[in-house]
Formats: structure tokens, C-alpha cells, sequence
């Protein structure tokens, strides 16, 4: 199954809400191994502006998160295509336009789901359903991947 992160669950893996989250975030990803999970480029720009203005990174440090995370995970890129789908979730179900481009990069690389915390929980478009891993209860398809046995990234 293919899984796209949104940036809520990799700036929460980089620590920016604390422990707790940075291991809950991790333990994630860790559930995740064996899937085919995709970053959209749209994740890490804006991962790289939460390190530097949120967490209070330095530019260099939050570059050198960036990359690594570009490193560990395949990347969406935001296509002509991908910007006029990204348009009419902005247009027809009030999304930002960067949330837009997340989910219509995902839909695009044919994603089953994408997880994020920010976007409507269930919320189904162009084949994508939206699920946040931070719930009490997880949505049934990330609940069936294999639980986690340790984290490789930290």
C-alpha cells in the first residue's frame, strides 16, 4: 500500500512538540516499514520553514533534516497537474492550496492514504483517504500494518 506523510507527522518525528509526539511520530513511521511510503516535496518545504521558525533550527541544520528525510523516502513532486488538482480542492473544499498540493500530490503517486493531522480525518478524494495517525482510534489500514519493532531513525 502506498502511504504519503504530511508534515505534521515528520516535524513531530524532528521533536518540534516534544517527546511524547517525537516518539509516537516515530513509532509510526516504524508501523509504516514494508509500505510504500512517499513524501510530497510540498512536505519537506514546509517542514524546512517549521524547523527554522517553530523549533528556532538554524537554516543549515534544518537543510541537513531535509535532506535526510528526502533521502529515506521516495518524493512526489508538484507537477503542472498536481497544482491545477491542488487548485480545485483549494476552490471546491476550502483547502489551502498547500494542503491542496499535498493531497493531490498523493493522489497522483496513486497513495492509498496519507496521513496527516491537519486535514479532515477520512476525508476521501481522487482515491487518497486522509487519516490522522495521532487519533485514538486508527483508521482501519494504517491499524492493519504490521506493529512497530523499533525505530531506525531518531
Amino acid at each position: 500500500m502506498r502511504v504519503a506523510l504530511d508534515t505534521n507527522v515528520l516535524a513531530y518525528a524532528e521533536g518540534t512538540n516534544g517527546i511524547a509526539r517525537r516518539d509516537t511520530a516515530l513509532e509510526i513511521i516504524d508501523r509504516l516499514r514494508g509500505e510504500e511510503v512517499l513524501l510530497p516535496t510540498q512536505v519537506l518545504g514546509e517542514l524546512f520553514a517549521v524547523l527554522v521558525r517553530k523549533a528556532g533550527r538554524s537554516r543549515s541544520a534544518s537543510k541537513r533534516a531535509v535532506l535526510e528525510w528526502g533521502d529515506w523516502f521516495p518524493l512526489i513532486e508538484t507537477s503542472p497537474e498536481v497544482l491545477l488538482a491542488a487548485t480545485d480542492l483549494a476552490s471546491d473544499h476550502q483547502f489551502t492550496i498547500w494542503d491542496g498540493i499535498v493531497l493531490a500530490a498523493a493522489a497522483d503517486a496513486r497513495c492509498r492514504l496519507l496521513l496527516s493531522e491537519d486535514l479532515q480525518d477520512g476525508f476521501t478524494w481522487g482515491g487518497v483517504t486522509v487519516a490522522n495517525p495521532f487519533a485514538a482510534s486508527l483508521h482501519p489500514l494504517l491499524a492493519s500494518a504490521p506493529a512497530p519493532r523499533g525505530h531506525q531513525r531518531g
